[in-house]
């Protein structure tokens, strides 16, 4: 698992408009990388959401989006949505597994592997500054913007 302190992970990875977005693109910026199960699920799409409407609160941060869905199912979600923001197609798993997030859950009883919902706020230099865990969707775009706001 990544600490604070810790670079964030090399990475290579195509957003939803095709674009290779890699650690040089956040360089020179804070940086909210959020890791998510799936795109158009309840949680992940009040949380995408969320970060949409409070993108003008997160002056000078790039926000990043990431899941194991590939690029066609982001392309829907951020139209279906209007997400402005990249949504980055980790379909080989490379940066979850990077960051040790690909684990196993329980629902009704049912183990699966999918992504754990977390997020890292990268300083300009990409080096993590804050982790949250175990996220609750409801509300964590304003928890984010605060914590950001205080670094």
């Amino acid at each position: 698992m990544l600490k604070l302190g810790d670079p964030f992970p090399s990475f290579s990875l195509p957003d939803q408009n095709g674009n290779s977005i890699t650690n040089d693109t956040l360089k020179g910026h804070k940086a909210v990388v959020y890791f998510y199960p799936k795109d158009n699920t309840p949680g992940c799409t009040m949380e995408a959401c969320d970060f949409q409407s409070g993108l003008a609160k997160i002056p000078g941060a790039i926000v990043v989006g990431v899941s194991p869905d590939g690029v066609k199912k982001h392309q829907n979600f951020a139209k279906k949505f209007g997400l402005e923001f990249s949504l980055l197609a980790d379909t080989e798993r490379a940066l979850i597994d990077a960051c040790g997030l690909w684990v196993e859950k329980t629902f009704w009883g049912k183990k699966y592997m999918a992504t754990a919902r977390t997020t890292y706020i990268l300083d300009e230099s990409g080096i993590i500054r804050h982790i949250f865990e175990n996220v609750n969707p409801i509300g964590h775009a304003a928890e984010v913007t605060k914590t950001l706001k205080s670094l």
